[in-house]
């Protein structure tokens, strides 16, 4: 199978490749986007009409898979998925608006099936993930509480040195730790599933179906 990912930074997409394939239970064949001059929320927002449109039209990938940060946006809830629930301010929800109203504009080819999209949402930014097993105080439920109630459990310049020992790492070494840590998850999906139901659940059922 032929996947192509978009996150916030190469690392990121390096390291969510090595769960989507943990997700399938098997290898997937990455098909490398082009470069980007810019990277970040804003620019995978802006840029994901444009990979729909090159996969669709050029077949090179059956499937695209957008991660990218919740920062302290709201988190996705059921009743988003709900006729008119969506939030516009939730990032899952924006995602799947800018992705549906692209595919909806694109011309069907005969003999390809349309290409299939899943999302993730790291709450509040992928680092969390990387601590997923060995911090039994970083997860979704607790960012929750502390965007409801304050304070905020923790920061994200935190999680960062807690995971790269800086919170300025070399594209280098985040790469390194963001693929060391993804093969430590792939062992355990199921609990990563269970501390982040939101972001990484919507991202685990969707792949599963595949």
């Amino acid at each position: 199978m032929k996947v192509a990912v978009l996150s916030e930074s190469p690392a990121d997409e390096a390291a969510v490749r090595i769960l989507v394939d943990g997700l399938l239970g098997r290898q997937t064949q990455l098909v490398n986007l082009p470069p980007f001059r810019t990277r970040g929320v804003s620019g995978v927002f802006t840029i994901l009409p444009v990979v729909l449109r090159s996969l669709h039209y050029q077949a090179e990938a059956g499937a695209l898979v957008v991660v990218v940060d919740s920062d302290q946006s709201p988190v996705h809830k059921p009743e988003h998925d709900q006729a008119g629930g969506a939030d516009e301010k939730c990032r899952l929800c924006r995602l799947r608006q800018i992705t549906d109203s692209t595919l909806a504009q694109l011309r069907p080819i005969q003999g390809r099936p349309q290409i299939k999209v899943a999302f993730g949402i790291a709450v509040p930014a992928v680092e969390v993930w990387y601590r997923c097993g060995l911090d039994a105080h970083v997860t979704e439920a607790t960012w929750i509480a502390g965007l409801q109630a304050g304070p905020l459990p923790y920061t994200q310049t935190g999680l960062k040195e807690d995971v790269y020992e800086t919170s300025r790492p070399s594209l280098e070494l985040e790469t390194r730790r963001a693929t060391e840590e993804a093969r430590r998850l792939v062992q355990n999906l199921l609990l990563l599933e269970q501390c982040f139901p939101s972001g990484f659940g919507a991202l685990a059922h969707t792949v599963r179906s595949w």
